[in-house]
């Protein structure tokens, strides 16, 4: 049973910060060591406690610990179970910190990638506000100013796409241009490398009204998707390209 947070630590859970400073008993440490063996809650306590067991040694003075004797007559008494349990809830508390602190780096970096020049959100033009057009108008300026494109057309799903192509020092650059595709859809660009590897190089959701559809009674359904993707693989490692829905079908497939 593992604690919830805010909650008292249960009697059974006490004494590992006393196992950790090494003042238990024989009886009492196999007891104890019986119970981590099935408790995960102890044994991440543990863990955390663990690299701090020189510096808790010097402070319990235990034999071998090499602390000074200034230390060891400030402590003639063992931690009261008081003290051992104020220890377990500090470790705790830094664990939740640390873990909120990999949570916000990990925010930001996600927002730099979102942020970045090949994130792939790029969307055709329509009216969701200045930001959108010109990711959409930059994704577009860079596939018209791809040397390298490849196109084809589905003959069942009708789905039309050209893929342009641009070789980086790490890999392959790629801008989606797709056409007659009707929504509602959630769609991947896969990369399939001739080693038979697939990349998903990016995702993406298909309106109603759908893109790039020239007879279409929405203005902006007549516009084509321009989407950006990324992948590690140079362009004579890349087999093929698909266009697919999340539930997998393929939509198109374009070959290198």
């Amino acid at each position: 049973m593992n604690p919830s947070p805010g909650s008292s630590v249960p009697s059974e859970h006490e004494t590992v910060g006393a196992y950790a400073l090494g003042i238990l008993d024989d009886a009492e440490a196999t007891a104890f060591e019986a119970h981590l063996a099935g408790c995960e809650w102890c044994a991440q306590q543990l863990d955390e406690l663990a690299g701090m067991e020189p510096m808790l040694a010097a402070l319990a003075d235990l034999p071998g610990s090499g602390s000074s004797p200034s230390i060891g007559e400030s402590l003639s008494a063992k931690p009261s179970p008081r003290l051992v349990e104020k220890l377990v809830d500090e470790v705790a508390d830094k664990r939740a910190q640390k873990r909120r602190r990999s949570f916000y780096m990990i925010a930001a970096a996600a927002a730099l990638i979102i942020a970045g020049p090949l994130a792939a959100v790029a969307v055709n033009g329509g009216s969701d506000g200045g930001s959108s057009q010109t990711t959409a108008s930059s994704a577009q300026t860079t596939f018209d100013a791809m040397p390298d494109k490849k196109a084809a057309t589905d003959p069942s799903s009708h789905v039309s796409a050209t893929v342009g192509m641009e070789q980086k020092d790490w890999g392959t650059q790629a801008v989606l241009e797709l056409k007659n595709a009707t929504g509602p859809l959630r769609c991947s660009l896969v990369l399939v490398a001739k080693n038979g590897q697939r990349v998903t190089m990016s995702s993406w959701s298909v309106p109603n009204h759908g893109y790039g559809i020239p007879n279409a009674k929405v203005e902006e359904a007549k516009k084509p998707l321009y989407i950006g993707g990324a992948a590690a693989f140079k362009p004579n490692e890349i087999d093929h390209f698909e266009v697919v829905t999340f539930d997998g079908k393929k939509l198109v497939q374009v070959n290198a």
